[in-house]
Formats: structure tokens, sequence, C-alpha cells
């Protein structure tokens, strides 16, 4: 506990989302209040999310919570930016835009996420950080709220909002789509926005649409499946099955093409709050946040941003275990035991060594899949706030919060997400150098650095062409490696779930 103090007045000249005007703490007087101090690239933030919007359901008639928006990259500064975060997580309450940290130093605030709890007579009761703490916030809330029920200060007055998803509708036939596959069968993305997964030719003409488009885990056929925020996608040419890593369900999914059937194989649906290594049976062992997967012989491996480690699931015993990273958030080499990531987001090999977008220290890491099994930093500074925009090599490498790569040809292409580029590196070098994109968002077709995107997350090469999952554009562009020229696809008679019916073409 700290002590009782008046908490200082949110700032009312900043920006302001969900809102059509500021927010007075004054006016919420005989309302409980949580601030959340958050930042939209983290994953801690994004886990407390559903417990959150689950309070502010339950205590809807005396619970405010306000997003306080401090960012840590500079790309998360950018307003618009901030706007897409908040319809892609369909977050519902007010969002303050903290520039310069200014709200965050005024209540102390020193990590990601963090609460402060203030109560209905306008004092700061408590702090609390980190993840996995509804019940105590549940708790808490009921206590203030029986406290000043008793008192008659408790105000029942609804706030009134205006939601950004309602100024501005998803009605793109993707909604911030996360990874992409090119294969011989078919072109897969994961239409993360809409919770399921577009298959389409390689020139946009639709397949299948896997997933009824509601936010679920439900195994079954492809109009009736569900997945929640699928990202990561590997394909097993020989047998025909997609797997996809289910992020928010914190689940691996196994999609049999043949059959047309959705299938569970790995986690409970819960997340794992279990951050030291471990595993056990694939069905009975929960995972934290899943976000990119890639199949070596008959094994998965997974990116698992939010325990910041790799993990590996034996699809024979069904088995499935940390493979490498201690579970704490850092860059550390070494062998596989003493290693250390961060909200690692892309993964993709070569067959003897897994290549890692480490998106939190923003580098490219090495994992062995030989003897001796060392995973080293490619380039990239390691460190936590190590971020920028440099081409160069090795640790002199600026990149910042890569979350895409993709092998090919002996070199790595990265999608460094917050610079809105993508990038070209040498495994063995460590040498990287921008190929397309000038660095500035928007939707632009062309030639090399002549283009533009917006927070590009995936990549896949086939044959002499590049996909992008051109995130925040709610588009996938298709790059001619012989010339370097990109395009847009047109993914003809796609349409959003509310309005299609799955699987119907």
């Amino acid at each position: 506990m700290i002590s009782r103090v008046r908490s200082p007045e949110l700032p009312q000249n900043f920006t302001w989302f969900n809102t059509e005007q500021p927010i007075l703490l004054k006016k919420l007087r005989g309302r409980v209040v949580i601030l959340d101090f958050w930042t939209y690239c983290c994953i801690n933030c994004l886990h407390v999310l559903p417990d959150l919007k689950y309070l502010e359901q339950k205590y809807q008639n005396s619970l405010t919570v306000i997003g306080v928006h401090s960012a840590k990259f500079d790309n998360e500064q950018e307003t618009e930016n901030i706007r897409q975060a908040i319809l892609r997580y369909d977050i519902e309450h007010p969002v303050i835009v903290d520039k310069n940290f200014r709200v965050w130093q005024e209540y102390t605030v020193r990590a990601w996420p963090t609460f402060i709890v203030i109560d209905p007579d306008g004092y700061v009761i408590t702090t609390i950080s980190g993840e996995g703490n509804r019940d105590t916030l549940d708790q808490l809330i009921a206590k203030l709220i029986q406290e000043h029920q008793h008192k008659g200060t408790l105000n029942f007055q609804e706030l009134r909002l205006t939601l950004e998803k309602q100024r501005q509708p998803l009605i793109t036939p993707l909604a911030f789509p996360g990874k992409v596959l090119a294969t011989p069968a078919a072109l897969f993305i994961t239409d993360s926005g809409h919770h399921r997964i577009v298959m389409s030719s390689v020139d946009g003409e639709i397949i299948h649409v896997i997933g009824n488009g509601k936010a679920g885990l439900t195994d079954g056929d492809f109009s009736t499946a569900q997945f929640s925020a699928p990202q990561g996608i590997t394909f097993d040419v020989t047998n025909e099955i997609l797997y996809v890593a289910d992020t928010e369900n914190h689940a691996i999914r196994r999609v049999d093409l043949q059959h047309q059937l959705v299938e569970t194989i790995a986690g409970t649906g819960e997340q794992s709050r279990n951050i030291y290594p471990h595993g056990g049976v694939s069905l009975e062992t929960p995972l934290n946040s899943p976000w990119d997967i890639v199949k070596v012989g008959n094994n998965l491996f997974i990116a698992m941003a939010g325990s910041h480690q790799i993990w590996c699931m034996n699809l024979d015993t069904r088995m499935i275990s940390t493979y490498a990273g201690t579970g704490a958030e850092g860059c550390f080499d070494g062998s596989l035991t003493e290693s250390a990531f961060a909200q690692p987001s892309g993964i993709t090999t070569n067959g003897q060594e897994l290549f890692i977008a480490d998106s939190e220290t923003s580098s490219i890491r090495g994992v062995g899949l030989i003897a001796p099994y060392q995973v080293r930093t490619i380039c990239g500074s390691g460190d936590l706030f190590g971020f920028g925009d440099a081409d160069g090599q090795g640790e002199d490498v600026r990149l910042q919060h890569c979350l895409g790569i993709e092998y090919a040809n002996n070199f790595l292409w990265v999608a460094d997400t917050y610079n809105h580029k993508i990038k070209l590196v040498s495994p063995s070098t460590g040498n990287c150098q921008t190929v397309l994109g000038d660095g500035s968002v928007g939707l632009q077709n062309g030639q090399g650095k002549s283009t533009r995107f917006f927070e590009p997350s995936g990549l896949s090469v086939m044959g002499s062409h590049l996909y992008i999952c051109d995130t925040n554009n709610h588009a996938v562009r298709r790059v001619d490696l012989n010339t370097l020229e990109v395009m847009t696809l047109e993914f003809l008679g796609l349409c959003t779930p509310d309005v299609c019916i799955p699987n119907k073409f």
C-alpha cells in the first residue's frame, strides 16, 4: 500500500481516444477509477486487457478504466498508430496519449503494465504492476464499492463514450492480418482481426475461409471452427496439414485440408503463468501467447512470445516443452538453457538453425538445431531499449520491434515492423540492409525503397515472390524479387465475417 494522496489530474490538452472530450478525474468522484499504464508493443499489457474488460463489465455502474498510453518505442508515440492498436485489440475504455511520460512521472510508475487504483473520494489507494492480478483488483473494487455504498458516496451515472471502432468501423475484407504463408498448395493468411484463416491462390482467388470469424476456441469443420487472433502458420505439404499459432487462445491448432477439419493439439485454452522451462503432454500444458510457428521434421518449433522462450512440440509423442530460454526477458546468448529472449514474435529455419525476430530487443537471433546447440545474436543491439533504424553490421544494426522473418536463398527477410520497412539480413555476417520501404507510413506500390507500408508483420517467400502481411493497411503485398516491384493483392469475393458465410466460395 502507498500513502493516501489525492490523484493528480489528467492533462486535458493531450490526445484522447474513445471519448468525445477529455475526462477530468474530479468529475469521476463517486466512482472507482483504474488507470492502466500500457504500451501497445508489450505482451504483458495485452494480457491484462481481457481482465480489464471483465472488470469493466462486472462493475459497469461504478468502475471507470482509463488507459494511459506511455510509449516505449518511437513509433508508438504516433497518435494514428495508437488508434490502430485500440481498434486491433478492441479497447473500449478511454485512452489518453501520455506525451513525454508526464502522467507516468506524476504517478511514479516504473513498469508496464501498472494499475493505479483511485477510490470514489479521488485518492490513490494502491499501485499494482504486472499481469495476473484480476482477482486482486476484483476484491479491491468490491471492497471499495461496499464501503462507499455504506457511506452513500457512490456515483452510478454512466460515462458516455464514443468509441474509435464506431468512428472507424473495420469493414475491410482483411483486418490486421498477422502472418502469411506461400505454399504450392495455396496462400494462407491469418486474418487476425477477424479471427480466421484465409486460403487463396497466389493471385488472391479465395479457396477457403477457415473459421466463422467469431473469437473462440472451437474445433470442427471450416464453417464452425473458431480461433482468437491467430498469428503464425506452418504447412506440412505431404499431409496437407496447416498448423496455427492461435495466439489469444494460447493454443496450437491443426487444420486438415483434406477433411476440412480443425483440431486443437496443444494448450488448454488458458494462459500459462509458469515462465520457467517446463513441459508435458501437449493438451494438458498451458501455453503463453504462441506468436509464430515452424515445422522441422516431425517437430513444431514455437516462438512463445508471452514467456519469452522458444518451445518444441513432438508431433509423434504429442509432448511439448521449452526448447530455449530461461523465461527472463532479455538478450542472452550461449547454451539453450542459459539463453534469454524478449517477446520472440517471428520464427523461420534453414534446417540447421532457427532464426528469431526478437521483437522487444529489436534483434535477430539464431538458435541451434544441431550440436553444440548455441543461441547467438545475429544483428541488433540486444538491448531492450536499443532500437532505431540503422543498416550496417552486427551490433551496429538498429531495428524497431521486428515481428516477421523468413529464410530464403541463404538470407533472412525481416519485417522491421515499427520502421515500416523490409530488410535483408545475412545470417552468416550479420549484415543488414533496407530493401523495401522509405520508412513513412502509407500504402504505396512501386519499386524498392520508394514503397510504403504500415507496420508489416509477416513474410513468406515462394519462388521469385515475397509476400508481406501489411498489418495496419489490412492488406497483403506481393513483391517481384527480380525487380523489387511491389503490388497489393486483391481478394475478390472476400468479405467481413458479419457479411459472408464461411467457406462458401
